[in-house]
């Protein structure tokens, strides 16, 4: 994939990981369109991006997805490259907790159901550029549960099942990469309540984005999630020898 001349969106462009994205990818040539829930704290991040493009509008809203996936078809139509960054997670005890269903259907709406939607509109687009891709932000929580986050995990997992299928839909057309980034814990205001402080920085999970891109890398485990990806390759290709 080049990484240079495209047009790029980013859901939750505003902070943490895709804040970090858009100044790697715009530091390297790339028009850059964030969104984010907050119009605060979307001009505060533009302020940081140098001709950059904001977005205002919460991905997880059906309205928002189908009024953003218009914008950027009528207004910029050079889009292509999504980043599907945009997520939810809620940290509690499930033995604390009566309302687990609550937060488990906010987590999958957000990290699942509207990825799949938002991509879908923007696919029939993405498909007539010469060079495009979808980029998809799951997590190392694939790989397994967490206590403090019981219900997220799970929702990344379906993350990565669909972005497989995705993949393997769209494989013999060579105009069109897809991509899972599988950042571990990151220091980010997203993680401040289960440790975030004792992360990696979100700029670790752009610079190793970046250098998948160059080398059409399309699973881009990052810090600590490379010993479980390593693990894994290493299971399969003894099960496959």
């Amino acid at each position: 994939m080049k990484t240079t001349g495209n047009t790029v969106f980013i859901s939750g462009g505003s902070a943490g990981i895709g804040l970090a994205i858009a100044k790697k990818l715009q530091a390297a040539g790339n028009k850059i369109i964030i969104n984010g829930r907050n119009e605060e704290r979307l001009q505060k991040a533009l302020a940081e991006l140098k001709d950059a493009v904001g977005i205002q509008g919460d991905l997880s809203v059906e309205a928002d997805r189908l009024r953003i996936a218009e914008e950027l078809k009528t207004n910029h139509s050079d889009v292509n490259v999504i980043i599907n960054n945009a997520g939810a997670a809620f940290s509690y005890l499930l033995s604390e907790t009566k309302n687990a269903h609550e937060k488990a259907l906010i987590e999958m709406n957000t990290n699942y159901i509207a990825v799949i939607h938002f991509t879908e509109l923007l696919l029939p687009h993405l498909l007539q550029k010469d060079a495009a891709a979808v980029i998809n932000v799951s997590s190392m929580a694939v790989y397994g549960s967490i206590k403090l986050l019981p219900t997220y995990g799970a929702t990344k997992a379906a993350l990565h099942s669909y972005t497989v299928a995705l993949r393997m839909t769209y494989e013999e057309q060579k105009n069109i990469q897809i991509y899972e980034v599988y950042p571990p814990l990151v220091n980010t205001e997203f993680s401040a309540e289960i440790g975030g402080g004792n992360g990696i920085p979100p700029s670790e999970v752009a610079d190793e984005l970046f250098i998948a891109l160059e080398k059409d890398q399309f699973d881009v485990p990052v810090g600590e999630t490379k010993k479980y990806a390593a693990a894994i390759q290493e299971a399969m290709s003894k099960l496959n020898a």
